[in-house]
């Protein structure tokens, strides 16, 4: 039968015992995380959020208790009464290896089944299995010092954004569809049949309007929803610190932000970061790194050839700049010792899955030189090529190239990312800060054969571009703006367009009738004609950045109860379906699936 705790008081957290509380009396509680039975001598680990001190038993106990310490198990939840000693042999371990605790009054609250995985840290258990008993999983210390270091993050975000004069205000999590970005999770309404609510993939109009409202500074701790495919860094529902600020232009809110990191860094980490942090434009990012959000801890930048090889013989190359696209190459010092033929040929099939044909190679061993194109070049286009790239015996040139430019970035930028992990050229200590800014106000997408919005609608165009937006909408670029952590995005924002007449021609630039803004759009449309101060904000993704500090690979980690890469939660198998009377009185009906065939 389990145990009350009547008449004890927990008097510390297992690990605030310490040699200071040597012969004082004191009451723990937490779970078992282990036993030592030595007949004469009993031990138990007892763990809490903080850690684990040990508790001890031996002939001076009494034997009613040290019966009952001879039948707990691991897990089971535990009280304890007792005096606190120096330890015979040390743990060097463990925060309290110099102490124990001399058990007087030991209460088994509650006993347990064997669980189905050890809770340690050094846990080779399937991702699966912990997240179906995620409960268990987040009793690991690992996973309790990653809830508690969300919650120092914000923390840290709402005194630091009061502090700067920021109100916290919530903003709706019911609100209206107005699909333009990620796709929505609809809610129907029981009391307006056929008609749904959407749930927000950013508090953004809400935030602007805030801003016609009057409060000059607002922030929020703000969940968000989208219902799109997942990968290791994303989530069909995640968590925002988010923010917005009027009277401002793109230094200021890029400054305010820039201090919130610092803090973060310092409070969170004990580590000095230095401010302000560097900026790179949208179009040097790409050019040296191949993507917008560029990991700069290391080499491997990518090298134009166009000029070298302008004129060339070799039809890949040739082909791909009379098409207006690029032929662009990495250097890999040293590369000819650890990239084998077999390797480069890996490496192709990755990069091809980055819609690139191809891997042009040429490995400078010091033995001989081998090429899969440069038999094409004429000596003086090999000899201008190897000094473009700057090569020397023992490194391997490795190139792309494609009639759409894009093609060229997207598979270098990953490939020299993949090429930095496999040759171990980043340092994982190091913590690489940036501002990348001069977005495109536009991207062109195939699917709707239209130009769409990089960011959103309500970005705010440089206004040298603003004549180009109808007739070069490629060349508009934005006043827009992302944080970025070691190659990730931890935050980006914009300065927004406070000027109705702007607004109408932006959207009627993204394709929208009038109508069609107005039933979209109309209560902020409507908003803008009672006076709009200028504002700009941002957002901060609070899962990746808790993530990135704690050096994890997946935000999964970092949040306490998941969804997997199907949308699912193990744990409650959610979604579940529901009785057909609910379904009734939301007016609504489900299909069934069709049969693929």
């Amino acid at each position: 039968m389990n145990e009350t705790m009547q008449g004890l008081k927990r008097t510390h957290y297992c690990t605030e015992v310490s040699e200071s509380d040597i012969g004082r009396e004191v009451v723990v509680c937490g779970f078992t995380q282990k036993t030592r039975d030595l007949g004469n001598l009993i031990f138990i680990d007892l763990r809490d959020r903080t850690g684990i001190v040990q508790l001890a038993f031996d002939d001076a106990s009494d034997r009613a208790i040290m019966e009952k310490a001879a039948k707990v198990r691991a897990e089971f939840v535990l009280m304890a009464k007792g005096t606190v000693r120096k330890r015979e042999s040390v743990n060097t371990e463990i925060k309290t290896g110099t102490i124990e605790i001399f058990v007087t009054d030991l209460r088994i609250l509650n006993e347990a089944k064997t669980p189905p995985f050890e809770i340690t840290d050094e846990t080779s258990v399937k991702e699966e299995l912990r997240l179906r008993y995620r409960y268990l999983d987040l009793r690991r210390s690992e996973m309790q010092y990653a809830m508690q270091m969300r919650h120092r993050i914000v923390k840290i975000a709402r005194d630091y954004y009061d502090e700067n004069g920021f109100l916290e205000i919530e903003t709706p999590i019911l609100i209206k569809s107005t699909p333009e970005g990620a796709r929505d999770y609809l809610v129907p309404s029981r009391v307006h049949p056929g008609k749904f609510y959407a749930l927000p993939q950013s508090p953004q109009q809400y935030k602007q309007l805030l801003m016609l409202s009057g409060f000059d500074r607002y922030m929020q701790i703000a969940r968000c929803f989208r219902d799109e495919d997942l990968r290791a860094d994303r989530q069909p529902e995640f968590t925002q610190i988010d923010l917005e600020m009027s009277f401002v232009d793109q230094d200021d809110v890029m400054t305010v932000n820039e201090g919130f990191m610092k803090r973060v860094f310092k409070e969170a980490l004990g580590v000095d970061i230095e401010t302000p942090f560097r900026r790179i434009s949208y179009e040097e990012a790409m050019e040296r790194f191949g993507s917008d959000k560029p990991d700069t801890r290391f080499g491997l930048e990518l090298i134009d050839l166009g000029d070298v090889l302008a004129h060339c013989a070799f039809k890949v190359f040739a082909g791909a700049l009379s098409a207006g696209g690029a032929v662009k190459a990495i250097l890999v010092p040293g590369g000819a010792e650890k990239l084998s033929r077999k390797e480069i040929d890996k490496l192709t099939d990755f990069v091809k899955t980055y819609k690139a044909k191809g891997l042009a190679y040429t490995r400078l061993t010091p033995d001989k030189e081998t090429s899969s194109f440069e038999k094409f070049l004429s000596e003086e286009e090999k000899t201008a090529l190897r000094q473009k790239v700057g090569a020397q015996t023992g490194d391997v040139i490795l190139v792309v190239a494609d009639g759409d430019k894009q093609v060229v970035y997207d598979s270098l930028g990953a490939l020299r990312c993949e090429l930095a992990k496999r040759l171990s050229l980043i340092d994982e200590s190091k913590f690489d800060l940036l501002w990348v800014t001069d977005f495109p106000q536009f991207e062109y997408s195939e699917e709707e054969d239209r130009y769409v919005a990089k960011h959103h609608p309500f970005t705010c165009p440089k206004l040298e571009d603003v004549d180009k937006l109808f007739t070069d909408p490629a060349g508009v670029h934005a006043l827009a703006y992302d944080m970025v952590l070691n190659g990730c995005e931890v935050g980006g924002g914009s300065i927004r367009i406070n000027d109705p007449e702007l607004q109408e021609k932006m959207f009627e630039a993204l394709g929208f009738t009038p109508e069609a803004s107005h039933e979209r759009f109309g209560y902020l449309i409507d908003a803008f004609q009672y006076g709009a101060p200028p504002h700009g904000g941002m957002a901060f993704g609070l899962d990746r950045l808790v993530m990135l500090l704690l050096h994890k690979d997946s935000i999964r980690d970092v949040i306490a109860f998941p969804k997997v890469q199907n949308a699912s939660e193990l744990m409650t198998m959610c979604p579940a379906e529901v009785d057909e009377k609910d379904i009734r009185e939301l007016h609504i009906a489900v299909m069934e699936k069709e049969n693929e065939e």
